[in-house]
């Protein structure tokens, strides 16, 4: 309990030294939450140098309104919420989000059974990755993120049941996706036991 304690006070001194523009304390955040926060960006961008130019404006927009944060909740959280907010704006102006790229495929998708164990999360990200841009901004909002789709429907000024279709397409198409690495799997695993 006393470690909670000490983390709360360091992060309150480190919001107040933010609070009067000090260097150090913005320094302090960026090297602590930099490495997490460019792997959300990436997760709805997709590009490096993209995803590194939105976690920059997130930053400079936590530096910015700091004044905002209200100390209730978490402070990593508030930083996260703008992070998506400015990657969600980023996408708006490349005008990617909710692209019209829904086929006839995704949409008879069957319900395949849960990801094997042997998919990895660097595996599963990649995949995420692959998703066309509508669907994986829904998926990572609500899956990863854990906004309600009336709060994806406001961000992305798109109705609840779009956000909802989004992300059941998004989920099928992923299901998809780890059947086809499951069956390579497969086949390599049963190719290097004949070659073995």
């Amino acid at each position: 309990m006393g470690r909670i304690l000490a983390l709360f006070s360091q992060e309150a001194q480190l919001v107040k030294a933010l609070r009067k523009e000090d260097p150090k304390a913005q320094r302090q955040v960026y090297d602590k939450y930099s490495t997490r926060m460019l792997a959300l960006c990436f997760r709805y961008v997709c590009d490096d140098m993209a995803a590194e130019d939105v976690m920059v404006e997130g930053f400079l927009k936590v530096f910015e309104k700091i004044g905002q944060f209200s100390g209730e909740g978490s402070f990593e959280g508030w930083i996260r919420r703008i992070m998506v907010n400015e990657a969600l704006g980023y996408l708006r102006k490349q005008k990617r989000i909710l692209e019209d790229n829904l086929s006839d495929e995704a949409n008879n998708i069957p319900d395949y059974a849960q990801a094997d164990q042997n998919l990895q999360a660097e595996e599963l990200l990649a995949l995420i990755e692959a998703l066309p841009v509508g669907y994986r901004t829904v998926f990572n909002l609500y899956a990863i993120e854990g906004y309600a789709h009336m709060e994806i429907a406001q961000m992305l000024g798109i109705t609840e049941s779009t956000s909802k279709s989004q992300l059941h397409r998004a989920r099928a198409l992923l299901q998809k996706m780890v059947s086809n690495w499951e069956e390579d799997f497969k086949k390599k695993v049963e190719y290097e036991k004949a070659s073995g």
